[in-house]
């Protein structure tokens, strides 16, 4: 489950576009005043379901099936010694 958006009054006030573009998109937004939740904004319409981004179907697009002659972690710690 992920963690709902939160905006303050503040944030009402002088951000509304911001707000308004996270409710076109389907977020739920969380009103906060001192920090403690007092309203909830729930987008009209029915509920949008976005799919998870596949990570590795875009990792295989750029390299194909290349992997590289040294790991992550092995610069990492030749940069550390």
């Amino acid at each position: 489950m992920y963690e709902m958006k939160t905006a303050s009054i503040s944030d009402l006030r002088h951000r509304f576009k911001r707000i308004e573009r996270f409710l076109e998109h389907g977020e739920k937004i969380q009103i906060t005043k001192h920090r403690r939740v007092i309203a909830r904004l729930i987008p009209d319409g029915p509920e949008v379901i976005r799919p998870t981004p596949d990570f590795m179907a875009r990792l295989r697009s750029i390299y194909d099936e290349e992997t590289l002659a040294v790991t992550g972690a092995e610069l990492i710690s030749s940069d550390r010694d």
